[in-house]
């Protein structure tokens, strides 16, 4: 295993490179440039704009650019925010607890719910209980990401008033205190349950329909015939069997909520790592977006290699080498 992940690291750096290639054109490509992002073309003396255009190297050939760019990534430095005026890796370090915690309340939610539901629906399949999980799993696979936010906004945070509606804490609240973990849980729990919310809906149909087609299997009837009881073929041997493909996509699911977050925190005004990338693309802040754009898709290139390390782990058939 231990050739294969490394066989797998070094498979990572082209596909790094050629993805650093396409973020750093389609960074060039979009409208303005760094500096417009800094200041205001149309009311700037044109001399000004020439001479600081040439101080930020932006006339230098696009490869000098790259190459430029490129070096300081490789060592750790991808420059600084002009909005923020500050080091992007030093914004990044602010932003990005803020987004591993809500990625990791969405992850917790998901598999809690999806385990649950999963397991009720496959144990008592076509029962109303099933009929209604099932109902809810459509429909939140069904509504896009963005319209549950709002409407969960507007239901929970406007009408009913449990949770804040933006905002990772309160004002006013000192850090380190117990009102500060609470009010962190209050503004997280919203974004978290509509970040999950697909992933719960398609793992809970996923358990249910495997626990179902598990339950007409072989082994299955011959423990029947054995006498075990009904809730130990279903805890001990269909749920057990049925719970490993998902626990393999635990992988995928840390990219891909990183990139969904980049639509929830923007609604719920969530300070993280996505709600910084709109920001960053808003006002032209390229050093910034690059960064974060980088950082997702290494974040997914490992998230791949653990959900494969995973499959090996879990199921001893696979070999990973």
């Amino acid at each position: 295993m231990l050739q294969y992940t490394i066989r797998r690291l070094i498979g990572m750096i082209p596909i790094i490179f050629l993805i650093s290639v396409v973020v750093f054109t389609l960074a060039k490509l979009m409208p303005g440039d760094a500096l417009s992002g800094k200041i205001d073309p149309l009311n700037s003396d044109p001399e000004y704009i020439e001479e600081m255009r040439e101080q930020m190297g932006l006339n230098d050939p696009i490869p000098v650019q790259y190459v430029r760019w490129m070096s300081g990534v490789v060592q750790g430095d991808f420059g600084d925010s002009f909005v923020h005026k500050r080091p992007v890796m030093e914004l990044i370090g602010d932003r990005l607890p803020n987004t591993i915690i809500l990625g990791i309340s969405a992850l917790i939610i998901t598999y809690l719910l999806a385990f649950l539901m999963g397991r009720y629906s496959g144990r008592f399949a076509y029962s109303m209980g099933d009929y209604l999980i099932s109902a809810f799993n459509y429909l939140a696979l069904a509504i896009p990401s963005f319209v549950a936010a709002l409407v969960a906004i507007y239901v929970f945070a406007i009408n009913l008033g449990w949770v804040p509606a933006s905002g990772s804490i309160g004002s006013g609240v000192e850090a380190g205190t117990l009102e500060y973990y609470l009010s962190k849980a209050k503004h997280t729990v919203l974004p978290a349950i509509v970040l999950g919310a697909m992933a719960t809906a398609a793992y809970t149909q996923f358990l249910r329909n495997d626990m179902i087609e598990s339950s007409r299997k072989d082994y299955v009837r011959t423990a029947r015939a054995k006498g075990t009881k009904e809730s130990a073929i279903y805890n001990k041997h269909i749920l057990r069997n049925s719970i490993i493909p998902i626990v393999t996509l635990l992988g995928f699911d840390i990219a891909n909520l990183f990139g969904g977050a980049i639509i929830t925190e923007t609604i719920f005004t969530y300070p993280g790592i996505g709600y910084l990338f709109v920001e960053s693309v808003n006002a032209r802040d390229y050093s910034v977006m690059m960064a974060i754009a980088m950082m997702l898709t290494i974040l997914t290139l490992i998230g791949n290699l653990v959900a494969d390390l995973l499959y090996g782990l879990v199921d001893p058939r696979i070999r990973l080498s």
